[in-house]
């Protein structure tokens, strides 16, 4: 049980403020406890393959990130360097002002060409729908459907970084909801995986998303989870 709820992890080390000595640290953490990946910045690549060599733990890279306003080229030289620097997995931020406006040719352009390209380069993508900003759910079966028709890997809720901006000022944010990963499911064909992240922090949230078909979590919170689970779950 415990290596299940393991191999749901990537383990993100995404925040603005780490160091080179940062990833490193949480590159031994993500082997000390053989999560599924650890989910790093694009310069990060290299450093994370070389600190990962020889465990069970893959590479998930990050692009157009956090915001998703790369221009689709810039998107795909992302996509191109950070699998030649040894990311297996690709997280993609979707263009977020072209879903509002329903720009949905655009929409289908980018995910055919970026999960085309990152197919090609036997990687698989993820596609980060930001669902603190994409409030409605009309755009998100939207989004759901048209990566159906281009076959992504997975769909994933948030960056971690979707903070909106309140009346009063204050910066609100939700992340994975139950509400969204229930719709995602509902929505993607079987095949398509769903990634919950923003906000799980916790075994039991990991262990709630689970049965509601997520198969992959995002997660700084790695240590906490994993030593409960441990205790939980005694071999």
């Amino acid at each position: 049980m415990i290596n299940e709820i393991a191999k749901m992890i990537d383990h993100s080390i995404l925040h603005p403020t780490f160091t080179d000595a940062d990833l490193i640290k949480n590159c031994e953490i993500a082997k000390k406890y053989n999560v599924a990946t650890v989910c790093v910045k694009p310069y990060h690549v290299k450093m994370a393959a070389e600190a990962i060599k020889g465990s069970d733990v893959g590479v998930c890279a990050v692009i157009g990130f956090p915001h998703g306003n790369s221009t689709i080229e810039i998107k795909k030289a992302e996509a191109l360097q950070v699998i030649m620097d040894g990311a297996k997995e690709v997280d993609m931020v979707i263009n977020i002002g072209k879903v509002l406006q329903h720009d949905w040719k655009y929409i289908n352009n980018e995910l055919n060409e970026i999960n085309s390209l990152v197919v090609a380069g036997k990687a698989i993508l993820k596609v980060i729908f930001e669902t603190d900003f994409i409030t409605g759910d009309d755009d998100k079966i939207m989004l759901c459907q048209l990566c159906n028709d281009n076959n992504v890997a997975y769909v994933k809720t948030s960056t971690g970084y979707g903070f909106v901006k309140n009346k009063d000022g204050q910066y609100n944010y939700l992340g994975a909801t139950e509400h969204d990963l229930i719709l995602m499911r509902k929505y993607c064909k079987p095949e398509i995986q769903i990634k919950a992240a923003g906000g799980i922090r916790t075994l039991d949230q990991i262990l709630k998303v689970r049965e509601l078909g997520v198969t992959r979590v995002g997660a700084t919170a790695t240590e906490t989870i994993i030593e409960e689970a441990g205790r939980r779950y005694p071999e």
